[in-house]
């Protein structure tokens, strides 16, 4: 039997493997299922059917219903670009944090998760404990959703959902929902000195745009439901982070992309914000054919996240509330798969260590004492599963 590796072990390990989203994750995947097995811990896959990514999910304790479910992602952002002082695909120790790329967003609970699944293993637990390891969270959460529907038919269900992003190890309940739209204008090329005969789909691009600019000033300026006012910003928004297109400074663009992406408050309809876009798409577009009919603006959803709910006293939170002894509230502007897992009947919480304001940054970095704060986390939680 192999030995059973530290949290501190297991993150490297974990780290070592550069899972960047547009990468496959199946090397970091093979190494879990290894690992469990050798610890006698069947593993279980989802395996996407049209790119090199796998899932994994296991359960340890009886073969029951009413497992804790410990929720990580196996992706990274990349690090292209960016000013690392040391390998991001190494642990560094240093003044009192551990770097590198995925310490704190978030393989560092990956590693913690993994721990507890083994101890709790070993320690023959009454109350059943799962690990679920999913892939593209960062590509818009795209991995969990298929993850959670082939582990119904596989596990027993579980009651309560811990999703590992960091948050200080606060007791987060609440976190905005998004849907985003991959956005291409086809315009039509002249030279520009004759614009008014082309398209320009950079300047048709830019009228939707701006309608976001307009719909952000709005929302801000509107006075906040009691729901919306737990979030910071507390409003719906809408981003264009990236955009592309055009051939030369003298010729109408005949192309435009970018993506429109929407922050959307609890409470609100996610599907509404998605129709209005779309309504203000083809108000743009019958301006642009009424010049050349066969301009078009073509629209394709690149990501939809449910909004994680507040909830009455839910069994996830209260367990995370029992062993933290956090009873502030915590709302968190970013998505994760915690609404999702919340959509398909579980209840749902998000705590993990580390900061969000490390996650993404070049010298990714993990507080030494946030991982072992989440390692006294894991040990009570599987004292109290043992209890």
């Amino acid at each position: 039997m192999t030995d059973r590796l530290t949290p501190l072990q297991l993150m490297e390990k974990l780290i070592s493997f550069p899972t960047v989203s547009r990468d496959t994750n199946i090397p970091l995947i093979d190494w879990v299922a290894d690992y469990l097995d050798s610890h006698g811990i069947e593993s279980h896959r989802y395996i996407d059917p049209e790119q090199p990514k796998h899932a994994l999910f296991a359960h340890v304790g009886p073969w029951e219903e009413g497992a804790i479910v410990l929720s990580g992602h196996t992706d990274v952002v990349p690090v292209d670009g960016q000013p690392w002082d040391t390998d991001p695909f190494s642990v560094v120790e240093r003044d009192g944090k551990y770097y590198g790329r995925g310490t704190c967003d978030m393989k560092g609970f990956d590693a913690l998760a993994l721990w507890a699944l083994v101890e709790a293993h070993h320690a023959g637990v009454s109350r059943p404990l799962q690990i679920a390891l999913s892939f593209d969270e960062e590509v818009g959460c795209t991995g969990a959703p298929p993850m959670i529907r082939a582990m119904q038919p596989v596990l027993p269900k579980g009651s309560a959902v811990i999703v590992g992003e960091p948050s200080r190890l606060q007791a987060v309940t609440g976190h905005k929902g998004g849907i985003g739209f991959d956005t291409h204008l086809i315009g039509f090329e002249v030279h520009s000195s004759m614009l008014h005969k082309g398209v320009n789909a950079i300047m048709a691009g830019a009228k939707l745009i701006e309608w976001a600019n307009g719909i952000n000033t709005e929302n801000m300026e509107a006075k906040p439901t009691s729901l919306a006012a737990m979030f910071d910003p507390p409003f719906t928004t809408l981003h264009v982070g990236m955009i592309s297109g055009g051939t030369a400074h003298n010729i109408t663009a005949k192309d435009c992309r970018f993506a429109m992406d929407f922050r959307v408050v609890p409470g609100e309809d996610k599907d509404a914000w998605a129709t209005s876009y779309l309504k203000k798409v083809r108000e743009v577009e019958e301006q642009m054919q009424s010049v050349v009919p066969e301009a078009r603006i073509d629209i394709s959803e690149r990501f939809d996240v449910p909004a994680l709910q507040p909830e009455d006293e839910g069994a996830a939170e209260t367990l995370v509330r029992q062993i933290t002894g956090d009873n502030a509230s915590h709302k968190v502007s970013y998505g994760t798969e915690a609404g999702q897992f919340q959509e398909a009947g579980y209840s749902a919480v998000i705590c993990g260590p580390g900061s969000i304001d490390q996650a993404h940054q070049p010298n990714e970095f993990i507080e030494v004492s946030q991982f072992e704060a989440g390692h006294d986390f894991m040990k009570k939680l599987v004292a109290r599963l043992g209890a």
